[in-house]
């Protein structure tokens, strides 16, 4: 795929107000009457230990306390019941609570909480140097009702100004040193260094400005935005997969991490085109007009295959871990940790969670194959987590529309299965294969999945199967692979049940046998020359979500007669027997199924670009 992206034809943007939850005055009152009652029983604590009838005692306990250690003294003992320092630390403390009564972290620019957060690790302040009178970081003012309320609501009224002042940060930290970052505005590339250091720790200040930049564009495009914290993750899995383009936000941007700590970003050029109108504003003669005119070219539309989900949901799929237990640990007092192998639990995040974004997460957990055991657990027969990382960096799933998505069932998938008559040494293959409901009771070892979601693809990969990212039926046009059985439930829309039909009838080896779930109108239009075809059903009301009647078509190829042997002046040697995952089983033909790994494709089928390039976004 071009490194030049390729982007919807048509951005919907809402430039509504954005939501913001300003705290109760009961609230703020409440918070008021616990720090007050704190502060007092500092004020207290203080007064005794600095009194005059323990202040030489306490030395003796430092003086014990400290005998094996040099950096315990009296000294600590001094500043450990120092009043302006508790008063302090207790004003930031009670400032932080306040902060978190409303959204406001989450409005703010990340220039602005860089600055919030040192003073709440300094609240006394910092100083150029100890003779300076300049303030590196102001003190951090007294938590009281004045200041309380003028602040949060000075916060409120500049919630405009925020917005502004998010695009300005954003484009001031822009690496200098990349030419792919133009000094006179937004380009649809953009670069920011220092994302990850060479130990692979995030630094939250700049990773907070990608942050920033999700905001600005969920805003254009009349989404709720993330909380300010949501984009760590994501960048921790860009790193993981450096080098590689990974969609973020169902589309809306791409971002490639690299070893060194660099993200690079990537935008609509709308997207773009917006961010320099908004910087425009703040800078009216800096910003040349090419960069405040609209882009003219019109580029070829991609369709988004997902819905972007909440971020609320995506943070708790992102809560999503291994399942423990606690079991006794004879002799010590702790318990042991033990792991509940196939199951995944919802370690933090459950009270915050509200119905609505607990029943979204289900849904998805369900759509990978997950089974609730409890409210906070679920069960899969493979690991999850991979492709939840993966759904919490795109932000979406593969919509069952786009991809006629819908798992088979149980009952269906067994008696299909039964149907196909699987020996051993069967080439297998399960083409359009969702998450293998259909390949579950097929053996692993020897079963081809074909699939065209990118994620529906990892869960198969977690399973054990040979998958192949591909479009089904361009995959049949290039590839020279042939199989004994055939069992397969393809998409139903738009007759593309008997396009898919017909080219898995062709990719059967002599005598093989092709099983395919079809709606019951198949009955009576589907025709497969050169195959005996048998109907089984109808069935009825299978599908959860729909009321479609399916029959089930059992189509068998005529066996291949040997040919009679001849005379021949001398014996030739039988040919060697043929290599195919791992087996010596002889090919029933010149072609056995698709071997493990691209460097074995076919020339035809390496030239096709898998279908997940491009799939999950705008570009």
């Amino acid at each position: 795929m071009s490194e030049d992206l390729m982007h919807a034809d048509e951005l919907e943007v809402v430039n509504d107000e954005p939501f913001f939850a300003p705290a109760s005055a009961d609230m703020v009152d409440g918070l008021l009457g616990e720090y007050r009652a704190m502060r007092a029983k500092v004020e207290r604590v203080a007064a005794v230990m600095n009194g005059p009838d323990l202040a030489g005692a306490l030395h003796y306990f430092a003086e014990y306390a400290g005998r094996n250690d040099r950096h315990l003294s009296s000294h600590t003992v001094e500043k450990l019941f120092d009043l302006d320092g508790a008063i302090a630390h207790l004003n930031a403390a009670f400032w932080s609570k306040a902060m978190h009564l409303t959204d406001v972290l989450d409005v703010m620019p990340q220039a602005r909480r860089d600055a919030w957060h040192k003073q709440i690790q300094n609240p006394l302040g910092e100083k150029k140097d100890r003779y300076s009178a300049e303030w590196i970081v102001e003190p951090i003012p007294e938590f009281n009702e004045d200041n309380v309320r003028s602040t949060l609501t000075a916060l409120l009224t500049q919630r405009e100004t925020f917005f502004a002042e998010r695009v300005d940060g954003i484009f001031r930290s822009l690496s200098k040193t990349h030419v792919t970052n133009a000094p006179e505005g937004f380009n649809r590339r953009m670069i920011i260094a220092n994302c990850v250091d060479q130990w692979g720790y995030v630094g939250h200040s700049r990773v907070g400005v990608i942050n920033d930049l999700r905001c600005v564009i969920a805003r254009f495009m009349g989404r709720e935005e993330p909380k300010y914290d949501a984009t760590g993750g994501v960048v921790r899995y860009a790193r993981e997969r450096r080098g590689e383009w990974i969609s973020v936000d169902g589309g809306a941007i791409r971002i490639r991490c690299y070893l060194v700590g660099t993200a690079h970003l990537e935008v609509h050029p709308d997207m773009a085109w917006r961010l320099n109108c908004v910087l425009a504003q703040l800078y009216p003669l800096a910003i040349p007009s090419q960069f405040r005119e609209r882009p003219k070219k019109r580029l070829k539309a991609f369709q988004m295959i997902g819905r972007p989900l909440p971020f609320a949901v995506l943070a708790r799929l992102g809560a999503l871990e291994q399942a423990w237990d606690l079991k006794p640990n004879a002799g010590f007092r702790e318990n042991n940790r033990v792991t509940v192998p196939g199951c995944y639990d919802f370690r933090y995040g459950e009270r915050e969670a509200s119905e609505q974004v607990r029943a979204e997460t289900g849904r998805v957990l369900a759509a990978l194959g997950g089974t609730p055991v409890s409210e906070r657990r679920w069960a899969f027969d493979y690991n999850p987590l991979e492709v939840i990382k993966e759904i919490v960096a795109s932000g979406c799933v593969p919509d069952q529309k786009a991809h006629q998505f819908y798992p088979t069932p149980e009952k269906l998938a067994r008696i299909a299965v039964d149907l196909a008559e699987v020996k051993d040494g069967h080439a297998v293959l399960e083409p359009s294969a969702g998450i293998g409901g259909l390949a579950d009771l097929l053996p692993a070892d020897r079963t081809t999945c074909v699939e065209i979601s990118p994620l529906h693809c990892k869960v198969l990969e977690a399973k054990g199967y040979m998958v192949r990212n591909f479009d089904f039926l361009a995959w049949t046009d290039a590839t020279v692979a042939r199989f004994d059985r055939i069992v397969m439930n393809p998409p139903f829309s738009d007759g593309r049940w008997q396009a898919h039909t017909e080219h898995a009838a062709g990719m059967l080896t002599p005598g093989g046998r092709l099983v395919a779930i079809l709606p019951a109108s198949a009955k009576n239009r589907m025709s497969l020359t050169g195959l005996d075809c048998q109907w089984h059903g109808p069935y009825d009301n299978e599908f959860a979500g729909t009321s479609v009647s399916v029959v089930i078509l059992v189509a068998v190829g005529a066996k291949v007669a040997p040919k009679p042997a001849q005379a021949s002046p001398r014996d030739e040697p039988a040919p060697a027997p043929v290599k195919a995952s791992g087996s010596t089983r002889k090919a029933p033909r010149a072609a056995q199924v698709a071997p493990d790994g691209p460097q074995d494709e076919p020339e035809a089928l390496q030239d096709l670009e898998p279908a997940g390039e491009g799939q999950n976004c705008l570009f």
